[in-house]
């Protein structure tokens, strides 16, 4: 009796130990750590993004993976994940955080550092370039550092443009067009708060189910940039595309730094310059096939305007910058205001 009450008490202690455990971690279990290492011992980096595969943001992501393989002779592979297959971007960006996955491109890194979408406030850029600067510069070091608290380091950045809205209903001339309409949004508050000032209904979702939702009118409308309105095909689910360039939006690559760590210094050299090739190839390319694409969704029926009274815009989104104020910073505001 003796005996067994001593192993049910050590098996007690070993349960107290290991809720305690939990408990100081916020109650959380963390997830398994990803493989990075295949059978033959090569390094595998799993690079996941949201867009669809006609999409040039994934082939970029082919792009990284020749060059990352080339580069390192083979002694690192990349498996590239698009189309939100390992889960929404929020999701992927958490499973580089823990660890999981090593690497992804995306747009929602506000859940860790709210200060990263300031570059998406409204009409804040009139230019790629003037967006590029600031991102690429002292003002983006800056917002994207602290990411690395949370085990994301920024590489750099892929172009995901201005954003602009369809629609079912009408062409979106002035801000009135867009009332009580049910616009579609990604996982973004800035982007949500936009559609609030400018009277529609914001519906935030992830982007793998936009188009059913469009195409069984969940939502009345969406706002993305040009290149994955063409590329996911959402004239075949919309009428109506209005060129209001209301948002600047890139899109940012992280890798896990613990990840990162464990490399060598001529690795991290190869995924850093790749990324940086990647990116500046992909930017020319989006802003260089935006006019086309443009014309070829309206050789497929959609209609496209440019809005006649774009001061209704700019004028109900004011009340943006100031509730934006508290989370991003007055300085960091006035900064990027400056920047251009």
């Amino acid at each position: 009796m003796k005996k067994i009450s001593k192993v049910l008490f050590l098996g007690l202690i070993c349960v107290m130990l290991v809720a305690l455990s939990a408990c100081g971690n916020g109650g959380k279990t963390e997830k398994a750590s990803g493989d990075s290492k295949d059978s033959k011992g090569k390094i595998v980096i799993k690079f996941a993004h949201s867009a669809v595969e006609a999409n040039s943001r994934h082939k970029a992501a082919l792009m990284f993976k020749k060059l990352v393989e080339e580069k390192s002779k083979g002694e690192m592979t990349v498996e590239v994940f698009p189309n939100e297959v390992l889960g929404s971007e929020p999701q992927m960006v958490e499973a580089v955080s823990f660890n999981d996955i090593q690497m992804v491109a995306a747009s929602t890194f506000a859940q860790y550092e709210p200060k990263v979408d300031a570059f998406g406030l409204p009409f804040l850029f009139e230019t790629n370039e003037q967006a590029w600067k600031a991102i690429d510069g002292p003002i983006g070091q800056k917002v994207f550092e602290p990411l690395l608290d949370d085990n994301l380091r920024v590489l750099g950045h892929l172009e995901n443009g201005f954003r602009n809205v369809t629609n079912n209903e009408k062409p979106i001339n002035s801000a009135k067009d867009l009332k009580g309409m049910k616009i579609r949004t990604p996982e973004q508050p800035v982007l949500v708060s936009i559609f609030k000032a400018l009277g529609a209904n914001p519906t935030p979702m992830a982007f793998g189910e936009l188009y059913m939702a469009l195409q069984q009118g969940t939502v009345d409308g969406q706002e993305n940039p040009v290149a994955n309105i063409y590329a996911s095909k959402f004239n075949e689910v919309q009428k109506y595309l209005s060129l209001t360039k209301h948002s600047y939006s890139p899109v940012t690559v992280a890798i896990s730094d613990k990840f990162w760590q464990t490399l060598t210094k001529e690795q991290q050299d190869i995924i850093a310059s790749s990324v940086k090739e990647v990116s500046k190839w992909h930017r020319e390319t989006v802003v260089k096939e935006e006019a086309g694409q443009i014309k070829e969704l309206e050789s497929k029926g959609m209609k496209v305007n440019t809005p006649t009274d774009m001061e209704s815009f700019r004028e109900a989104v004011k009340p943006v910058y100031k509730e934006y104020e508290k989370t991003y910073g007055k300085d960091l505001i006035d900064s990027l205001l400056n920047s251009k």
